[in-house]
């Protein structure tokens, strides 16, 4: 399965790491969570700021787009949002940045066991696909406002 550059470049790393490295790397991504949010003066194209039933907390995920039509996500995280949620976060916002709303939305949720593990995956398995889940949803409401607007 062929994902984009960046995110390819970050299921490798941990492909390669023993669990207990896995573990060490996905707090230090989970870690550096709260430097995805917006930042001053930043506007953006959607925001989606709620509290899910399967979320411990309210996450806001930002979408801007560049000229070209490249993502750049932002996400806000309340406190009790959990460990994976974090490093998921951090890992997506740097995995598809620049990538298009086409292409955000076509990224198999696949390589989620490649980067936390099989037994994460099976025991957190809402957890490890929730941003990603909403990112895409974030995107696919921007794709069709705009062919909503291409018809008007």
């Amino acid at each position: 399965m062929s994902y984009p550059a960046k995110l390819s470049q970050i299921i490798e790393l941990f492909e390669t790491l023993p669990n207990s490295e896995k573990r060490e790397a996905l707090i230090s991504y989970a870690d550096s969570a709260m430097r995805q949010g917006p930042k001053d003066g930043e506007t953006f194209d959607l925001e989606d700021i709620r509290k899910d039933e399967e979320c411990t907390d309210s996450v806001g995920v930002f979408l801007k787009l560049s000229p070209t039509r490249g993502c750049t996500f932002r996400v806000t995280l309340g406190p009790h949002v959990q460990t994976l949620t974090k490093a998921m976060t951090s890992i997506l916002c740097k995995g598809l940045d620049g990538l298009t709303p086409e292409e955000v939305i076509e990224v198999p949720a696949d390589f989620v066991p490649k980067i936390v593990g099989a037994d994460l995956v099976r025991q957190r398995s809402q957890t490890v696909y929730y941003i990603l889940t909403r990112m895409k949803g974030i995107t696919k409401v921007w794709l069709n406002r705009e062919r909503s607007a291409k018809h008007i």
